[in-house]
């Protein structure tokens, strides 16, 4: 994980307490309010939706834990879709609060956003972000896009970087979730930053039993999943590096409209960033997918595992 700061003061506040710094990871609490303003209140409960991916299910259980453990009444709305589902389902108040990932946030809201560091995007999601809703500050938890391949695909095609995939222009396909193909990271961005045409697209899923299945029967020849995916290790694929850093930053961020960001919703979801690693994330995933453990008994295990829930 890299190991970059935090851009100093943007979510800082005098009145409260500064966290204890972790690696890449929050550096400050503002208990009153961030730079999108404050004066919400969680009295009435707060609402978590999460995407249709086995790991944002988690966090979002994890949000939930966090949040009574601190005594706000919590609920979870799982699996809603992609963000042009969730964005303006959290805007209009379907939910409050989203486990958002920062690179991947920002180039939804801002295609052309250039910022790759972690203190950068945090600035720019800040002013990319519509009216009424903020980031909280980052967590030490990351989860990057990965295209991958499997070894002997690596091997017959010469492939270890993006840039490699060039060299075989219209000879491969690759398989990922539908949005993806309009992504700037994903097909777009691989054709703009590197040149990279694709034989054929095929829509299947996030970083799930589609895309993997596809993967391992050679029906894809690459696949968009995620870095925290422990199919990747176990399988021995190859995940593509990123010379010319297509693939920005991606540590989890909560995603939260202004109404219901209060001091004590903040405190809770900063705890949870500063106790979550990447590592712990992964292996929660890897429960989930592989133990066939229910996310929410997972997370609330978790919680109480590293003191945020009695």
């Amino acid at each position: 994980m890299n190991r970059r700061t935090l851009l100093g003061g943007l979510f800082a506040a005098a009145s409260v307490p500064a966290l204890s710094a972790c690696a890449g990871g929050i550096t400050s609490l503002d208990g009153e309010g961030g730079a999108s303003g404050g004066g919400g209140s969680s009295k009435g409960g707060v609402t978590i939706g999460t995407a249709n991916f086995t790991e944002n299910q988690v966090l979002g259980h994890l949000y939930a834990a966090a949040l009574t453990g601190a005594g706000v009444k919590a609920t979870v709305r799982p699996n809603l879709g992609t963000r042009e589902i969730l964005i303006p389902a959290l805007k209009g108040g379907d939910i409050d609060l989203l486990p958002e990932y920062q690179g991947a946030l920002l180039h939804y809201l801002a295609p052309k956003a250039t910022a790759t560091e972690e203190g950068a995007m945090q600035n720019a999601l800040t002013v990319a972000l519509p009216a009424g809703l903020q980031v909280l500050p980052y967590g030490m938890a990351e989860d990057s896009d990965a295209f991958v391949v499997t070894r002997e695909t690596a091997r017959k095609y010469g492939l270890t970087s993006l840039a490699d995939l060039k060299k075989q222009n219209g000879r491969l396909v690759v398989g990922a979730a539908p949005e993806v193909k309009k992504r700037q990271v994903g097909v777009v961005g691989l054709k703009e930053v590197y040149g990279v045409e694709f034989k054929e697209f095929k829509s299947l899923d996030s970083s799930g039993p589609l895309v993997k299945g596809a993967l391992k029967k050679g029906d894809v020849d690459v696949a968009n999943l995620f870095t925290t995916d422990t199919d990747i290790q176990a399988n021995g694929w190859v995940v593509l590096t990123d010379p010319k850093n297509l693939i920005p930053g991606q540590h989890v961020v909560p995603l939260i409209a202004d109404r219901k960001a209060d001091a004590t919703v903040r405190r809770a979801l900063a705890r949870l960033g500063n106790v979550l690693t990447t590592a712990q994330l992964t292996e929660l995933n890897r429960q989930v997918d592989k133990d066939k453990k229910d996310p929410e008994d997972v997370a609330t295990a978790y919680a109480r595992r590293h003191g945020l829930l009695k």
